[in-house]
């Protein structure tokens, strides 16, 4: 993926998270018990994240309930990202690696933006490699905007290249988002942060529960 592009999306999508939560947080009044955990003035709220229907690797239909049953960190983007969602996601692995190795278990869930060519089974193969306990999920176009627009992410697919219908790649945001049951979104993590930091946070918000 163009790096200016993803740039400029990054750059849009954080406005955008940040006036929602800083809104909600202002307009409600409540205190953030997390405050000390952040890196700015962001609190979770229902403006990001909420409920949708996908489909698991193995062929299951479940809903944001059946997934975020734990906490959960939740990357948006696709298994034929040449780049992008392979480091990323390496680096979420990591990250859960080093929670668990301090007693700390995090579910890293992974969600398809491309559900024209990700199958259960190429999710499969793509989580297994990456994590034995990331789970993958796909589903329907109209299912996978609805997760899609519930996170606030975006992406769009580029125009195949000719004579190969089955070659394109897609521009996405590239937030990693830590979500907790029953509280929902509690906060995204940008790509340019270690394996070691993003650990550090998310034990950080875990203790603070």
């Amino acid at each position: 993926m163009n790096r200016t592009v993803i740039a400029t999306v990054s750059a849009l999508a954080i406005a955008a998270l940040l006036g929602a939560t800083w809104y909600l947080t202002r307009s409600s009044g409540t205190q953030d018990k997390y405050a000390a955990c952040r890196s700015s003035a962001v609190a979770g709220g229902a403006a990001i994240g909420g409920p949708f229907t996908l489909v698991d690797e193995t062929g299951k239909t479940v809903t944001d309930k059946d997934v975020i049953d734990q906490p959960s960190l939740v990357y948006f983007g696709y298994t034929f990202c040449p780049d992008v969602c392979p480091l990323d996601n390496a680096r979420n692995a990591e990250a859960i690696e080093i929670l668990e190795s301090r007693g700390t278990i995090v579910k890293p869930v992974f969600i398809s933006i491309d559900p024209d060519r990700d199958t259960p089974e190429l999710l499969a193969d793509f989580t297994d490699y990456l994590h034995p306990r990331m789970v993958g999920l796909t589903g329907t176009p109209e299912q996978v905007k609805v997760a899609s627009q519930a996170y606030r992410t975006y992406y769009k697919k580029h125009e195949p290249e000719a004579g190969d219908e089955d070659y394109y790649l897609v521009d996405h945001s590239t937030f990693s988002y830590l979500v907790f049951p029953d509280e929902g979104f509690i906060e995204f993590f940008r790509r340019d942060i270690t394996p070691e930091q993003m650990a550090d946070k998310v034990q950080c918000f875990m203790d603070a529960r």
